[in-house]
């Protein structure tokens, strides 16, 4: 596989009925407490994202874009309201429960890219599966393949460091399809990349779902991503507002 809309790429396997919306989010409050003050970081939210869908989170700073992500992506909870993730009320799930769901459908696309500078790209590739039990040669294979997909076959054994900040976040959007997830979260995935490339690496979300059928939803300040997006929700002081 040499790019993201090559023909042979394998769809992730669904989970649940395809009618099931891969995020059910229900008058969602997340609440901070800072002394006597309380900070509503997110206001009775109320979302859908149903599955193959791009959707682009977009406010100004503070709208609580990053809070509902990581609401949804389990590294937060909320203060209260219903959270599904694949129609499962992670509320009832245990902390390794809910770990577990992360580990089998979701992949994190970061800003700061998080990729271990020591490790090569396929190494860093390979890491979310490093410790399961997964036959290594296998594992590798998969690895090179995904960079081969995102166009970084000439890079598989360059480091970070070595690699444009376009790269490495090509090198991000592998990893995160290591699992073969059915949801992809990516917070800020074009912030700290010329336009050019940002371009680039929106192009490639799109084409997870449309040609993989992966559900993307990302948070964004740039226009870009909003015009490749199937859906715009716009936040302004903790709430969906459009």
């Amino acid at each position: 596989m040499t790019a993201l809309d090559d023909t042979q790429a394998t769809a992730p396997s669904d989970v649940g009925s395809p009618k099931t919306p891969v995020i059910e989010i229900a008058d969602v409050w997340k609440l901070h407490k800072l002394g006597d003050e309380v900070v509503k970081a997110l206001v009775s939210a109320d979302l859908q994202v149903m599955p193959g869908e791009f959707v682009c989170l977009m406010g100004p700073s503070g709208s609580g874009k990053s809070t509902l992500l990581n609401i949804i992506g389990g590294l937060d909870r909320p203060t209260k309201g219903t959270v599904r993730i694949s129609g499962r009320d992670t509320a009832q799930l245990t902390e390794s429960q809910f770990a577990a769901l992360r580990h089998d459908i979701i992949g994190f696309i970061f800003q700061s890219y998080n990729l271990i500078p020591f490790l090569s790209a396929v190494e860093n590739v390979e890491l979310p599966l490093m410790f399961e039990p997964y036959d290594r040669k296998s594992l590798r294979k998969r690895a090179i393949e995904l960079l081969e997909l995102v166009g970084l076959g000439h890079r598989v054994h360059h480091q970070p460091t070595k690699m444009s900040g376009g790269e490495q976040q090509r090198t991000a959007i592998a990893r995160s399809l290591i699992s073969s997830p059915t949801l992809v979260l990516a917070d800020e995935p074009t912030a700290n990349l010329d336009h050019r490339t940002g371009e680039t690496v929106v192009r490639m979300l799109r084409d997870l779902c449309t040609t993989l059928g992966v559900t993307v939803v990302a948070s964004t300040h740039d226009p870009t991503v909003a015009d490749q997006a199937s859906r715009v929700v716009r936040m302004r002081d903790g709430q969906i507002v459009e």
